[in-house]
């Protein structure tokens, strides 16, 4: 890695971990233990700026984010992170700030906490939402939750893994629609199919080696959920791929690529369609979102959507992100466009 490349995209999380490391250095080893002499309270006091001001400062700078409410989490945060690195007796004369920073976490896990009640609360006009809704339920039930819920990461999150757990354990007998897809003319599905299988044999091989060698029992359960959690994503991201094929309305279209990505664009706000081989096999520009299946060989996308305003695509755990371009490949890229310019065209004419 370039030292360019280390400042423009990790800089603030390795000053970040040097912090929190030097923190950790200080109070929990015998080195530090030599460093500290008996008059410590400006050392602490040093130490509280870090984990108060400083570290969510860095956070929030790699992140590129700033809002009260994550600052407020993340010196909540640091808060609980002195309270478990600093020894108490240290601590003591500045408990008042560390308690209320507690207190803020405490106050913000009650507020997630109504947030998830809420979500269970409304769960039956959700469920009768998407049932009722044209839409693919990768769209249909995000956009029901947002009708009755707050936004919210946490929210997010927890749609997130609804649709896992339905496409993985429920969606089964459901049989896909007729649309236009991505997967079918690529290794997509048997890639998804391969990784299955590994999981599953090292799953088996790291247990008997745990058990082989006698190694705590905890690390072995710990290990079988994430994989058994592997497997059930994997097969989710499957069926979603098969149920959820290209949805065109009067006004927009809504594309997925299992429960990977998603984006809604409005025909309104397309700039221009990009159908030129030479643009289309060079490299994706920043800001572009590809909806191109993996595959074995290298492949290039049919066409790129130029956007006239940004427009948030979605990812996994509900994460969003403006993209100013999309970038798709379909397994009937020639009915895929015709549909789209009809598009286009319905929507100048009105």
């Amino acid at each position: 890695m370039t030292i360019s490349k280390l400042k423009g995209n990790n800089i603030w999380l390795v000053l970040l971990g040097l912090v929190l490391a030097s923190n950790f250095v200080l109070y929990k080893t015998q080195f530090g233990a030599m460093i500290l002499t008996e008059e410590t309270n400006p050392v602490v006091i040093g130490s509280l700026i870090d984990f108060i001001i400083i570290a969510p400062t860095l956070f929030m700078l790699y992140k590129k984010k700033f809002s009260w409410k994550m600052a407020i989490g993340l010196i909540a945060t640091g808060c609980i992170a002195a309270k478990l690195i600093i020894p108490a007796n240290y601590l003591q004369p500045f408990d008042t700030i560390t308690w209320t920073g507690i207190a803020l976490e405490a106050a913000i896990f009650i507020l997630e906490l109504s947030l998830i009640i809420s979500f269970v609360r409304y769960k039956p006009k959700i469920k009768n939402a998407v049932r009722n809704s044209t839409l693919p339920k990768v769209f249909s039930f995000p956009q029901a939750v947002d009708q009755y819920v707050s936004k919210n990461p946490l929210i997010f999150a927890i749609c997130s893994e609804v649709l896992v757990f339905y496409y993985s354990l429920l969606s089964w007998k459901k049989k896909p629609v007729e649309g236009i897809t991505i997967y079918k003319n690529s290794s997509l599905m048997a890639f998804q199919i391969m990784l299955i299988h590994a999981t599953v044999l090292e799953t088996i091989g790291v247990h008997w080696l745990f058990h082989y060698i006698e190694i705590n029992p905890v690390v072995s359960i710990i290990m079988l959920v994430l994989n058994i959690y592997t497997v059930l994503f994997l097969l989710a991201d499957i069926q979603a791929l098969r149920l959820n094929p290209i949805y065109f309305n009067e006004e927009s279209v809504y594309l997925s690529q299992g429960l990977v990505k998603r984006i809604k664009i409005e025909f309104e706000n397309i700039e221009a369609l990009i159908v030129d081989p030479e643009v289309l096999q060079s490299k994706l520009s920043k800001g572009t979102l590809d909806f191109v299946a993996r595959d074995f060989e290298t492949v290039y996308p049919d066409i790129i959507i130029k956007l006239r305003k940004p427009v948030k695509g979605t990812h996994l755990m509900g994460l969003e992100k403006e993209y100013t371009q999309v970038a798709v490949r379909t397994d009937s890229p020639n009915e895929f466009l015709e549909k789209f310019q009809k598009g286009i065209d319905r929507n100048n004419l009105n």
